[in-house]
């Protein structure tokens, strides 16, 4: 089946006088819906995903994530208060989404909104690179409230081939935008892109038509968005943990509203004055190098370690000092100076200076992780950038941290958006007491699909997160499921039912 294509777009709209933008916006003839709308429409609705690699790997990526949700609730308190339903006595919805890792059984909205939250919150999910930033799984948690419940009350039966076919769509959406087009130069936070992906993808799992998606997309686009503030210094906090759950329980309403009759705006983005391109977009329109496909499932960057996603080389690299310290019978206390070379997007999300004052702080702080890992003489731990953590106390931590500083590389970000490289490099230069230095570049960090151990260690990060929450037997039997030929055929709610608890955790 051919690609779904959308041709690469002129940066800038021509250039066009307010008067002149005024008579084309009262202009109130027909139009046809935008060419980006209809194009990430026929993609989910017409396009057919083969390649052997992408099913693979979607596998892991449903797993990676569900292990993820058990650790946000395992690790983060803060987490599991934003868990369950809003009113007494909804806890269990007839039909609804059963929570994995959790007793409740929650109505659509909310189901969509935990769900995602869960995979979210600790930053140690999948993630995907280019001018903009992004974890694509975010968009599982309207996939599986959705897919469960519409399973669950006999509307549709919706098997794991279905799942994992909107869980790739949904990251390829997400990603082929991610490559090009920067929301974050305009102030706007990456998850708008979470809430287009997964719009398109629930209304064609409830059944919408190709045309109702399309009209659901154009709602998307003129939603609203959230700003980054929450992402960067002096205001990081934790609803960078919800933004994902937020954006795709928003896509859910919006699609519902659609299946319930509402019209959509067919030039959400193009029309002057008023539309996403002229309103927030600086008049930009969106670049796509790539057809949709399945490159983003492909390529994408799963969390072994458990770190910002363009830190994940500084730690790395960080460790490896300490084994050059240990054989030079050196220790941090040895240290005068580091400098760090990276990426732009690193100087822009995670170089900070000052006190940290909270968990969403620390892991968007590639400062506190360097020295976390130098301090620690291992790799960092979700643990660690919790306020209990005693890194997070600790004086020489905060020492170090003041000595580190951050630099960007040109060659390293021209590198970071190639598409033929996609590295994330991190360079550590290490200057010790004596004047001699330490020096230690990692290209690709561990879960790049250009590390061959990624895989196995996908699968031991899994494994030792549901083991949180599950008997191991009940873990080998869910992996053992993972292996078998029939897996695509499984319902999603019996799978559903193979993460939730024996026995009440808590509260939850």
């Amino acid at each position: 089946m051919p690609t779904a294509t959308i041709p690469a777009t002129e940066p800038f709209a021509p250039v066009m006088s307010l008067k002149a933008k005024r008579l084309l916006a009262d202009d109130n003839a027909h139009h046809d819906f935008d060419e980006v709308i209809t194009k990430i429409a026929d993609y989910v609705y017409d396009y057919t995903i083969e390649s052997p690699k992408a099913w693979s790997n979607a596998k892991a990526a449903l797993l990676d994530a569900l292990g993820c949700a058990y650790e946000s609730l395992e690790v983060s308190a803060a987490c599991a208060q934003l868990i369950g339903p809003v009113y007494p006595g909804t806890a269990i919805v007839p039909d609804g989404f059963r929570l994995p890792g959790t007793q409740f059984q929650l109505d659509i909205l909310k189901g969509t909104f935990d769900m995602g939250v869960m995979i979210r919150y600790l930053d140690h999910n999948d993630a995907f690179f280019g001018a903009e930033w992004g974890h694509p799984s975010d968009n599982l948690g309207a996939i599986l409230a959705v897919s469960d419940i519409l399973n669950r009350n006999g509307e549709r039966r919706i098997d794991m081939k279905t799942v994992l076919t909107a869980l790739m769509k949904a990251y390829e959406i997400q990603g082929c935008f991610q490559i090009r087009n920067s929301y974050n130069k305009v102030g706007l936070d990456h998850v708008i892109n979470v809430k287009v992906a997964s719009t398109a993808i629930v209304s064609w799992l409830l059944g919408l038509s190709k045309e109702e998606a399309k009209v659901a997309i154009s709602h998307a686009w003129i939603d609203g968005h959230p700003l980054r503030t929450y992402r960067h210094a002096p205001n990081t906090g934790p609803r960078k943990g919800w933004a994902g759950g937020d954006a795709a329980q928003r896509a859910v309403h919006l699609a519902l509203l659609v299946k319930a009759g509402q019209p959509g705006m067919k030039t959400a983005l193009t029309t002057p004055r008023w539309g996403f391109y002229d309103v927030l977009f600086k008049g930009k329109h969106f670049e796509f190098p790539k057809a949709f496909s399945s490159w983003t499932i492909e390529n994408i960057l799963f969390k072994v370690n458990t770190a910002e996603g363009h830190a994940l080389t500084a730690v790395e690299a960080a460790l490896a000092v300490v084994q050059q310290l240990k054989t030079r019978n050196l220790s941090v206390h040895d240290i005068a100076t580091i400098q760090i070379r990276t990426q732009e997007a690193a100087m822009d999300i995670i170089n900070k200076r000052g006190p940290l004052h909270n968990p969403a702080d620390r892991d968007h702080c590639m400062q506190y992780m360097v020295a976390v890992v130098l301090c620690k003489g291992a790799m960092i731990d979700t643990e660690d950038y919790q306020d209990a953590s005693y890194f997070a106390q600790s004086r020489l931590v905060a020492d170090l941290c003041n000595k580190i500083e951050l630099v960007e590389d040109p060659q390293i970000t021209r590198d970071y958006h190639d598409i033929d490289i996609r590295s994330a490099t991190n360079a550590l230069m290490v200057t010790l007491k004596d004047g001699s230095t330490i020096e230690e570049v990692v290209d690709f960090p561990l879960g790049s699909p250009k590390r061959n151990e990624t895989m196995p260690l996908v699968y031991q990060k899994a494994k030792k997160n549901l083991a949180l929450k599950l008997s191991p037997k009940r873990v080998e039997e869910i992996l053992s499921l993972w292996e078998l030929p029939s897996f695509l055929e499984k319902p999603i709610s019996e799978v559903i039912d193979m993460f939730v608890p024996d026995v009440p955790d808590r509260d939850i």
